[in-house]
């Protein structure tokens, strides 16, 4: 039977992928040598989905796995349907693995007659008997308190930082750069993974009635000869990361190494930071990026075996926080 036992043969854990992303659930499942539960799903004409398990799962901790990636609707609501076959299937516990989740970026009210849909999807997969949520690097922390049960937070900031050490020549000769003024705190975090840097952001203006348009207008502190870090969440068009860039070069930078967790990267991001005059752009796996995404200054690493790890701590009661030397 497909699973992994504890060591005293009393607990059984179950690892479930939807179809948005196989690649790095089956990554995740090897580097815990395990394999996905056999899994049927699929879409009847009117767009409707099926899904079942061909192995029970009575009893088990089971571990849904699941990246909102376009069609997003489509995907979120399959990870939904799982999670109701599994509380069918009488699973002990059910942890809905999200390594980006869907709707974060809306997460509060900026004007009246809007909804909170972050916190919509939360009450959805808790409705539909989900236990426990993991993810890596929520767009705001806030969003760990819209789900009623545990939320493990997960990191890739150690991952993302190693390989910008071993990118950069000399490191005293870099500043952590912000695209915004609202992600400074995780900028200096960068820097004091990175060995206490100086800090920089980009001063820009948002018109919150245009989705994905925003103006960088100047960078705010010491970039001139310097190579700079630019790190964020989450890399969709490509816009706002584009214009960072570009000020960062008008002021005098060296080069500019973009870092973020997430590669969206919607049309036309690929082109977008191509051209932007980054001298690379660093993302993780949590999303599939599909050739046409792809372009020559991309960079991919994998965030299966920080998930793997994640899981084994959860399944043997062990602590995720210690995976993150203090930063989660």
């Amino acid at each position: 039977m497909t699973g992994i036992l504890s060591a005293d043969g009393s607990k059984r854990l179950v690892l479930v992928s939807g179809r948005a992303h196989p690649e790095l659930a089956a990554a995740v499942a090897q580097e815990m040598g395990t394999e996905l539960l056999p899994t049927s799903a699929y879409d009847f004409a009117n767009g409707e989905i099926y899904v079942r398990f061909g192995e029970s799962v009575r009893g088990a901790d089971v571990f849904v796995l699941q990246s909102h990636t376009s069609p997003i609707n489509q995907w979120i609501m399959e990870q939904m349907i799982m999670v109701d076959a599994l509380k069918r299937a009488s699973a002990k516990t059910i942890t809905v693995i999200a390594p980006f989740y869907g709707y974060a970026r809306q997460d509060k009210k900026h004007k009246g007659r809007e909804p909170i849909s972050a916190r919509l999807i939360a009450d959805m997969y808790e409705v539909a008997g989900a236990d426990r949520l993991m993810s890596v690097d929520l767009h705001t922390a806030q969003l760990q308190g819209f789900f009623n049960g545990p939320v493990d937070h997960l990191w890739a900031m150690p991952l993302l930082t190693d390989y910008v050490k071993s990118r950069v020549e000399d490191l005293s000769n870099v500043t952590v750069v912000s695209p915004d003024a609202g992600r400074i705190k995780v900028a200096e975090k960068w820097a004091a993974k990175l060995g206490g840097h100086p800090l920089a952001f980009v001063h820009k203006t948002r018109d919150i009635n245009q989705p994905n348009q925003a103006v960088a207008n100047r960078v705010v502190g010491d970039v001139a000869g310097r190579t700079c870090v630019l790190v964020d969440d989450l890399i969709d068009t490509g816009g706002t990361i584009a214009e960072a860039v570009r000020v960062c070069m008008e002021s005098g930078a060296k080069e500019v190494i973009v870092a973020a967790t997430h590669g969206v990267l919607s049309d036309p991001a690929a082109q977008r930071l191509q051209e932007s005059g980054a001298s690379e752009v660093v993302v993780t796996d949590t999303l599939p990026i599909t050739e046409d995404k792809r372009f020559e200054k991309l960079t991919v690493l994998s965030i299966a075996p920080l998930i793997a790890r994640a899981i084994e701590e959860v399944f043997a009661d062990g602590s995720v926080t210690s995976l993150f030397e203090g930063n989660s």
